[in-house]
């Protein structure tokens, strides 16, 4: 159960910051969402052309595996939703420093440059977002399940 939960959690979390980048993207023109697909400089897979399809398949195989952590660090103990959040912004410490990391590997891409200080906070927005939507998806879960046994 903690698998499919932790897939569910990821899954949808992870749609919806891939959207809601996509549409700051579209709205500003600051190229985020490209940034969050981008996989140019990875050995090997950076070569080919990709559709944004199975890009956006890479970003969402990364978020289900968040999902699925999260889901194992949440069942360890009966943490409160406070707890959660703080769990969960842990676990995404990284996420702002991978704007600056993935700007600079990026090889061919057009992707906002390292100092573009506006992309970077549309960028932690989106992850603060996505940061914030694990504990409430398992918290809206977990309450689902109860009402339902």
């Amino acid at each position: 159960m903690k698998l499919l939960k932790g897939l569910w959690i990821g899954f949808w979390s992870g749609l919806i910051l891939g959207l809601l980048m996509k549409w700051i993207q579209s709205v500003t023109g600051v190229q985020i969402y490209t940034l969050l697909l981008n996989v140019d400089f990875v050995p090997v897979i950076g070569t080919i052309q990709w559709s944004e399809v199975t890009e956006f398949i890479f970003h969402m195989t990364i978020s289900l595996i968040i999902g699925v952590v999260f889901v194992y660090l949440a069942k360890r103990r009966n943490y409160s939703f406070g707890q959660l959040v703080l769990i969960s912004l842990l676990m995404s410490v990284p996420f702002p420093f991978l704007y600056f990391l993935l700007s600079y590997l990026a090889i061919e891409a057009n992707v906002p440059a390292v100092t573009d200080w506006g992309a970077f906070l549309y960028w932690v927005f989106s992850h603060l977002t996505y940061s914030l939507l694990l504990p409430i998806l398992y918290k809206t879960f977990e309450r689902k399940n109860a009402v339902s046994q």
